[in-house]
């Protein structure tokens, strides 16, 4: 097994790396599927998550897959429900046991962030997550200075003791992959755009739609004070050995969602340095580009070559191959249509024209457009699978070895951006909630050590941060 995680994981790195393995690695990024596959209903999966780790066993036992992220579904809401977030319909309870969760988007008049409280975000992010936002979104939380309750307190207790479980049966199912079935876990941490969050978490999309035009300058301002706590929050969990990428979830950060004037001046100058960051820091970005952004092709080349691997969902695959294949390799493109409704060969053909075109010299990586939910076969998965393994074959490549350069490289010139490397991002530095120098304050005089009492202090306020911007980021 240690020989296959080896060979898969030399595969999967070197065709991230846009150079040409033994084969196209496959990586299907399969969710609600699994559990098709498996005889658990969507309700199962995502309230007892047990059952969605073990669903995607079987799919690594059974399938000659290279790399698989060892939990797709997105919520686990025996946590949401101790948190008591707003804003998830839930299967069994508030939806069909076999429909997956849905997201609650709010009414612009009801945005967990209202349109006049830019500024607090901007002059503080980090306060403004915990004292207004936590608060709107979890039902029990009150804001400072309300009435706190015995489930307010229950919900931040059972919030966090949950969070942690989760995070540490995620980090042994990854473990498992490998010592059982020698497959690797193929994102590590979380990357989002700035616009992004403040569409999807606060303000609302149609919020944000109003605000672009109206207040374009506050949206600009709060972007720019959110990206060093998203850079913080993705480097505190990326890969550490700088191998498999940050999963970095783009939807309606693209026109026509946006206008192609928002996207130059507003979403492309926040997340262009926090990538370049990552990348200079060693760590590759996965572009999972839902939705089509071929008009945004020629922004995406101005990135370092090999930072990114973009994901092409609806994008046209053979435009995104000749402006950006010399730079960046390719997964996905293979239709959730006709995964679901097509025939087994019409899948093989679909997947044969791809690796003879956009995979014949390497820098490609097979996977469905998006997320495979429960609505396609598993014929058709297994016919993606086979296809891959027939076509997909390169008589040169080899996956003996991981590259030499299995971690990123940074440019020569690289120098920390700006807004990186001088307090930005609000009066709380990030991954900061109580500063020691605030909290020594309120202490005793110490008589021993004080690096002892200062270390030990940020290391635990560092978790209370990384719990709300969690809660913010992931769920």
């Amino acid at each position: 097994m240690d020989q296959r995680y080896r060979e898969r994981l030399a595969r999967y790195t070197t065709a991230m790396r846009n150079g040409q393995p033994d084969r196209v690695p496959l990586r299907p990024f399969v969710a609600e599927w699994t559990g098709r596959y498996a005889g658990y209903t969507c309700q199962e999966m995502a309230h007892d998550y047990p059952k969605a780790l073990e669903a995607v066993r079987r799919c690594a036992r059974d399938f000659d897959w290279d790399a698989l992220v060892p939990n797709m579904i997105a919520t686990w809401t025996g946590m949401l429900q101790a948190i008591g977030l707003r804003y998830y319909a839930i299967p069994g309870i508030d939806l069909p046991p076999d429909v997956g969760h849905q997201y609650r988007e709010p009414p612009p008049d009801q945005a967990y962030m209202r349109s006049d409280e830019y500024d607090q975000l901007i002059e503080d992010p980090t306060g403004y997550l915990l004292n207004v936002w936590l608060p709107r979104v979890a039902a029990p939380l009150q804001p400072p200075g309300g009435t706190v309750t015995e489930a307010h307190n229950l919900s931040l207790v059972k919030g966090a003791m949950a969070m942690q479980q989760f995070f540490r049966d995620l980090q042994e199912q990854e473990q498992w992959l490998r010592r059982e079935t020698g497959t690797v876990a193929a994102i590590s941490g979380m990357l989002r755009a700035p616009l992004d969050m403040l569409a999807d978490k606060l303000r609302g999309y149609l919020g944000v739609l109003d605000d672009l035009r109206q207040q374009p300058q506050k949206v600009l301002a709060a972007c720019e004070a959110l990206m060093p706590h998203l850079l913080h929050f993705a480097t505190l969990t990326a890969d550490p050995l700088q191998q498999v990428p940050l999963g970095f979830w783009m939807h309606r950060g693209c026109v026509p969602f946006i206008s192609p004037r928002q996207f130059e001046s507003i979403f492309w100058p926040t997340l262009k340095p926090i990538v370049q960051e990552l990348w200079a820091r060693g760590h590759q970005t996965l572009f999972y580009a839902e939705g089509n952004w071929e008009h945004h092709l020629s922004s995406f080349a101005e990135l370092p070559d090999r930072s990114i691997v973009l994901h092409i969902d609806q994008t046209p695959i053979d435009k995104a191959h000749r402006v950006l294949h010399d730079k960046f390799c390719l997964s996905g493109g293979v239709s959730n249509y006709l995964l679901a409704h097509g025939t087994r060969d019409e899948v093989r053909t679909s997947c044969r024209n791809i690796l003879q075109t956009v995979a014949r010299d390497g820098g490609y990586i097979m996977d469905a457009s998006a997320i495979v939910q429960n609505d396609a076969t598993v014929e058709n998965v297994q016919a993606m699978t086979d296809a891959t393994h027939e076509y997909g074959v390169y008589s040169q490549g080899h996956a003996s070895t991981l590259p030499e350069d299995s971690g990123s490289t940074s440019p020569a010139d690289h120098s920390p951006a700006e807004k990186f490397v001088h307090g930005a991002g609000g009066s709380r530095p990030p991954g900061t909630c109580v500063s020691w120098e605030q909290a020594s304050r309120n202490l005793p005089a110490i008589s021993g050590d004080p690096a002892i009492c200062r270390e030990v202090w940020q290391r635990i306020d560092a978790l209370a941060n990384l719990y709300v911007w969690c809660v913010f980021l992931v769920f």
